[in-house]
């Protein structure tokens, strides 16, 4: 038998390469025999070596053994590892109990949930493609860390944190880790939220696709739970989305994928406006509102889209503020497909909550009309000195707006979430500003600018008024992907149907347009995966139905949180928050009131009352604590 003897590190450590057969005893108490074909020996291991029988020397020598660097030693080692085929049991995953149903998320989530996507979000590369992929772990160059066989991510390399070395996970596993810091409780509901899991059918539909969160039996408790940060798998277009995206975040001083997706998204819903549309007439408009602190790279993704339009002729389409009323209907008129790159959402939604504008409201029934008005045709005002106001057939507005996080929230309230201009927007939430990079100004891809010039030069209808009167093409649908709308469309009516009932506004706003959104996005997914031959597929209607399910939820959330009836109610809303805010850093610790006082600096009796009401809804826990010197009082969130 052939071996190869080499010394590491100063010659403490020994490598020998032989076979050694490993009896294991599974579950079941069945034996099985591991045949071991590389190990390791340390400082003081033993091994045999020539002259003993069987072996012999068959290269170098014994007496000048050749010293290698630790990188040498790794990628030894990393070779090694990489010829496993035997893969223990996963790391140990606690018991996570069923949102409502049969199937967990987290069990559906390992049979169909994209774990690759997650750990490309990451930072991990895909070294290697084939039945069992090798995986480079981040700031790695070259060799591999781990390998995934299609049912377990195995980790064989002890600088790949958060995974431990030689151990294997499950996607929900890599997913938990990755995306929940190894919170499986909130990584249950935050799959639940995307679709993951069956519940049970109380309506007749069957939604287990969709929906995996149902109300807590004790009707305090919040019928929308917080789903968290917006998952990164649901930053992936196929196409011309993601290949866009992936050059904003290439070239951004600070790079923010939520921003660059969600910019690059409108890209494609511009460029496409006027020309397709689904079987039941939706069109690819959006109104898109990102919520990002200054300094995040908000610019950026604008930038970007201006230099796109621009090179392929449609640099008069673009706007970047809403002067007023009149000014959008006139920029429609001459450009009837226009996209608006805002940060001045915040002037409205201010406005707005305050009510007291005939400007703003000018313009927000202006853009409700405009939405409305995409398969149809718009009528503008009446000028002075003409008899007809204008006509603009089939407006395409798509929107890209921007705003500060606290400007948006503390200005939620059941007159702004009613207003059909928030219901008909998608808002999303940027993430913390990301460390500065180099950012050198490239020139677009020749791939994006080919893809953009097709849908610019690409005019459906016939004859010279196909500008004026489009006759937009279209998309088919698979089978599967109508039944999945269909299916969506009907869970949005219950619930619809049920806020109704209650008599709930906010709710019924929201959920109202909630298979709209769906359809609109499955419609711009297609656009962008194939622009030649597009068709509105089963993975299309689930992204979308999986962003809308996301959004609209938190949305729902964020008013449970901030929308109040009085300035009383406010307040208990923001003690609230407060201890949210706590408990996310410090888990189950009590909650000092001198440092609850310093984050709301109330009078003591406004204190008191606050306290007492939410003592008696069962939402806080309160405690005082005699230790000889002043009483301490400590407060605590029930909702953990």
């Amino acid at each position: 038998m052939n071996f190869i003897e080499r010394v590491f590190s100063s010659g403490d450590d020994v490598i020998v390469c032989g076979k050694t057969y490993k009896p294991r005893k599974d579950k079941e108490g069945t034996w099985h025999v591991i045949l071991t074909l590389i190990e390791t020996r340390g400082e003081g291991g033993l091994f045999l070596c020539a002259p003993s029988p069987g072996y012999e020397f068959t290269q170098g020598d014994f007496t000048n053994l050749p010293v290698l660097t630790s990188q040498q030693r790794e990628l030894l080692l990393e070779a090694a590892w990489a010829l496993n085929e035997f893969i223990p049991d996963p790391v140990p995953e606690p018991t996570v109990p069923s949102t409502g149903g049969t199937l967990r998320p987290g069990d559906d989530y390992n049979v169909r949930g994209d774990m690759k996507a997650v750990l490309l979000s990451h930072g991990w590369t895909l070294a290697q493609a084939g039945d069992n992929e090798r995986w480079r772990r981040p700031g790695k160059a070259i060799g591999w860390s781990a390998s995934f066989n299609g049912k377990y991510f195995y980790v064989f390399t002890s600088n790949a944190h958060p995974f431990d070395q030689e151990k294997a996970y499950s996607p929900f596993g890599v997913y938990t880790l990755l995306e929940h810091n190894g919170d499986y409780g909130r990584a249950a509901k935050a799959l639940a939220g995307q679709g993951f899991g069956k519940i049970e059918d109380t309506s007749g539909v069957d939604v287990s696709n969709i929906t995996g969160v149902e109300p807590d039996d004790d009707a305090e408790q919040n019928i929308y739970p917080d789903p968290g940060t917006l998952p990164k798998e649901l930053l992936h277009v196929p196409g011309f989305v993601n290949e866009l995206r992936d050059f904003m975040l290439k070239t951004a001083p600070h790079p923010e994928p939520i921003l660059s997706f969600f910019g690059a998204l409108c890209q494609q819903a511009h460029l496409a406006g006027r020309k397709v549309r689904d079987d039941n007439d939706n069109r690819t408009n959006l109104y898109i509102l990102g919520l990002a602190y200054p300094g995040c790279g908000k610019d950026h993704p604008r930038k970007v889209n201006n230099r796109i339009l621009q090179e392929v002729g449609l640099s008069g389409t673009t706007a970047d503020g809403f002067a007023s009323g009149e000014g959008i209907e006139d920029k429609l008129f001459v450009h009837p497909s226009a996209l608006f790159q805002t940060d001045e959402i915040d002037s409205l939604i201010t406005a707005t909550s305050k009510g007291k504008d005939a400007r703003i409201d000018m313009i927000m029934n202006i853009l409700l009309k405009m939405f409305s008005s995409s398969n149809s045709i718009y009528s503008t005002r009446l000028k002075a000195g003409k008899k007809d106001g204008g006509t603009i057939d089939q407006p395409s507005l798509t929107i890209y707006g921007t705003a500060v996080p606290e400007n948006y929230y503390q200005a939620l309230s059941s007159k702004m979430l009613t207003n059909g201009f928030f219901a008909r927007m998608l808002v999303v939430e940027a993430g913390p500003r990301a460390p500065e990079q180099e950012a050198v100004f490239k020139k677009i891809p020749d791939s994006i600018i080919r893809a953009a010039k097709y849908w610019a030069d690409f005019q459906p209808g016939e004859g010279n008024l196909s500008n004026f009167h489009p006759v937009p093409i279209c998309i088919p649908h698979t089978e599967a992907a109508k039944a999945l709308q269909r299916q969506y469309g009907k869970s949005a009516d219950v619930r619809y149907d049920t806020a109704q009932e209650q008599r709930d506004l906010v709710t019924m706003a929201i959920w109202g347009r909630a298979s709209e959104k769906v359809r609109r996005l499955a419609l711009i997914y297609a656009c962008s995966q194939n622009a030649v031959n597009p068709q509105i597929t089963e993975d299309a209607v689930r992204w979308a139905t999986q962003l809308v399910e996301y959004t609209t939820t938190r949305m729902l959330f964020m008013a449970s949180q901030y929308v109040s009836e009085s300035e009383f109610h406010a307040n208990c809303q923001r003690l609230v928050r407060v201890l949210r805010e706590w408990q996310k850093k410090k888990r189950d610790a009590w909650m000092p009131f001198w440092l609850v006082n310093r984050k709301l600096p109330w009078p003591q009796r406004d204190h008191d009352d606050v306290r007492t009401t939410l003592l008696n809804q069962r939402k806080i826990e309160y405690l005082e604590e005699t230790t000889g010197g002043p009483i301490k009082r400590l407060y605590r969130l029930v909702e953990r």
